[in-house]
C-alpha cells in the first residue's frame, strides 16, 4: 500500500459518512411528510396494515447503525494515523500531514495558517511522504486498496 493510500483513508470514511447522513436526514423528511390519501375503490383482501412510515423508521434505524460503525471505524483509523503522523522526526513535517490528513485541510488552508505559499506546503508534504513509515499491519479501510494489493 502506498502511504498516499493509506492517508487519504480517513478523508473518504469521512466523505461516506456525510452522505450517509444526507440519507438519514432525507429519510427523517419522508417519514414526516403526509402522504397523499388514495380516493379509489380498492378491494384488495391482503392488504398492507403496515403504517406507510414504518419501512422508513426500520431503514433509519439500519442506516444509523451503519453510520455509528463507520465513525467508531474513523476514530480508531484517526488514533492510529496520529501515531504514525508523530512519528515523524521533523515538525514542519508533522503540522503539514495533520492538517491535510487529520483535519482535511486544502494546501491554501495549510499555507495560511502555517504562513506559507501552498507550494511549500506541497513540498513539506512530499518530503513527509518520503519519511514517513507504516506500521506493520496499516488499518485497511477501503477495501479497494486491498484488493489492488493483493493483485485481483
Amino acid at each position: 500500500m502506498r502511504v498516499k493510500d493509506y492517508l487519504q483513508q480517513g478523508y473518504r470514511l469521512e466523505h461516506r459518512i456525510r452522505l450517509v447522513q444526507a440519507e438519514i436526514e432525507e429519510l427523517r423528511e419522508l417519514s414526516t411528510s403526509v402522504s397523499s390519501p388514495g380516493f379509489e375503490e380498492h378491494h384488495n383482501a391482503s392488504r398492507n396494515t403496515d403504517a406507510p412510515y414504518e419501512k422508513l423508521i426500520l431503514k433509519i434505524a439500519s442506516l444509523e447503525e451503519k453510520q455509528a460503525a463507520m465513525l467508531e471505524k474513523l476514530l480508531s483509523f484517526k488514533a492510529e494515523l496520529t501515531e504514525v503522523i508523530d512519528s515523524l522526526e521533523d515538525k514542519d513535517e508533522r503540522l503539514v500531514i495533520h492538517f491535510r490528513y487529520i483535519g482535511n485541510k486544502t494546501w491554501v488552508e495549510i499555507g495560511d495558517k502555517l504562513g506559507w505559499d501552498a507550494r511549500t506546503v506541497r513540498r513539506w508534504h512530499n518530503k513527509a511522504l518520503a519519511h514517513l513509515v507504516l506500521p506493520e499491519n496499516p488499518t485497511i479501510i477501503d477495501k479497494n486498496l486491498q484488493e489492488n494489493e493483493n493483485g485481483t
